[in-house]
C-alpha cells in the first residue's frame, strides 16, 4: 500500500506543527546527548516539562523552546524554525465547540483527523465513522452510550457528522476502509436503516478518495486481534499514528515498530478481502435483502 504523494494544498495545521516540534526537540536533544533532566535543568524547567514538550502534551512556550534550543546548541536557522513552530502550534479546531459532547480522549483523534493526509480503517464492529448515515450512527451511539441522555447522543452524534466534512475539502483525506462482513450484515437500527447505510457506502465507494473493501467469512483467519484500529497518515512519515479505542477511552501508538506491524496486519487484511468491485456487488445485493426484509416488517 503505497502512501498518498504529499500534495499541493495538503493542510499542515497546528496538531502536525505541534507534532513536527516535539520531534524536532526530540532529535536536538538526542544529537546532543543530553538527558531530560539535564535538558530542563539548562533552561529552568522540570525534567516533566521537557518530556511533555517532546510528546506532544499540552500547550507549550516560546521562550522555553528557544531556550531548549540553545542549550542543545541548535544553528540559527534551526532554532528560528523551532521556534516558529512553537508560536503556531496552538490547536484550536472546530470540536472546542462540542467539549460537551466529547470524551477527553477522542479530542487528540480528532486533532489527528483533523489533518490527516490518509486514514486506514480495520473495523470489525461497525461501519466506520466517516462513512456512517446519520440513523445508522444515532443506532451505535444510542447502543454504546445507553445511559446518556437523548439530546447528549444527538449531540454525539452531530460530531459525528461533523467530522465527516473533511472528505468535502479540496483536497481530503483517502479513506481506506476494511470492513468484516459481519459489519455489512449485522442488522444496526433496523432493516431500513441497514439498507440506506449499505446504499451510502455503495455510493461512497464510487469517490476516488474512498476505497472500501469486506473482509468475506470465506477467508478465514486473519491477520488482526479483535479490536479494530485506525492508521491516520500524516503529511510526512514521521508524523504516523495507529488509533485504537474502546470502553475505557483511547491508545495512540506511534513507535516505528507499532506502526510497521500494524501497516504489515493492514496489507495481509487487504489481500484478504475482497476487490472494490466484488465488495460494491455484496452490498447491493444486501441493500435488497435489507430493503426487502423492511417492507415485510413495516
Amino acid at each position: 500500500m503505497a502512501r498518498p504523494a504529499h500534495r499541493k494544498g495538503v493542510t499542515v495545521g497546528p496538531t502536525t506543527r505541534r507534532r513536527q516540534l516535539g520531534a524536532e526537540l526530540r532529535r536536538l536533544r538526542d544529537r546532543k546527548g543530553m538527558t531530560l533532566e539535564a535538558a530542563g535543568q539548562a533552561v529552568g524547567v522540570s525534567r516533566a516539562t521537557v518530556n511533555r514538550y517532546e510528546s506532544n502534551q499540552g500547550p507549550v512556550k516560546w521562550i522555553v523552546v528557544e531556550g531548549l534550543c540553545r542549550a542543545y546548541d541548535a544553528t540559527g536557522d534551526e532554532r528560528e524554525a523551532i521556534v516558529a513552530l512553537a508560536k503556531s502550534a496552538k490547536v484550536q479546531g472546530w470540536w472546542k465547540g462540542y467539549s460537551d459532547a466529547i470524551h477527553d480522549w477522542l479530542t487528540p483523534f480528532l486533532t489527528l483527523e483533523d489533518e490527516a493526509v490518509e486514514e486506514c480503517h480495520w473495523a470489525n464492529a461497525y461501519v466506520p465513522g466517516l462513512l456512517q448515515t446519520r440513523a445508522y450512527a444515532t443506532a451505535v451511539i444510542r447502543a454504546v452510550e445507553a445511559r446518556a441522555a437523548e439530546d447528549t447522543i444527538q449531540r454525539m452524534v452531530d460530531v459525528r457528522m461533523k467530522r465527516q466534512e473533511v472528505l468535502k475539502r479540496e483536497t481530503p483525506p483517502h479513506v481506506w476502509a476494511i470492513v468484516d462482513e459481519a459489519v455489512v450484515r449485522r442488522c444496526v437500527g433496523g432493516p431500513a436503516v441497514m439498507a440506506e447505510q449499505l446504499q451510502h457506502l455503495s455510493m461512497s465507494s464510487r469517490s476516488p478518495h474512498v476505497t472500501l473493501q469486506v473482509l468475506p467469512f470465506d477467508a478465514g483467519a486473519y491477520a488482526a486481534e479483535s479490536t479494530g484500529f485506525i492508521i491516520i497518515r500524516g503529511p510526512e512519515p514521521s508524523l504516523d499514528v495507529v488509533h485504537m479505542s474502546n470502553l475505557s477511552g483511547a491508545l495512540y501508538l506511534e513507535k516505528e515498530a507499532e506502526l510497521e506491524r500494524h501497516k504489515v496486519v493492514f496489507e495481509y487484511l487487504r489481500s484478504q478481502a475482497l476487490s472494490s468491485s466484488d465488495t460494491t456487488r455484496l452490498l447491493e445485493s444486501l441493500v435488497k435483502v435489507f430493503t426487502e426484509r423492511s417492507g415485510r416488517e413495516s
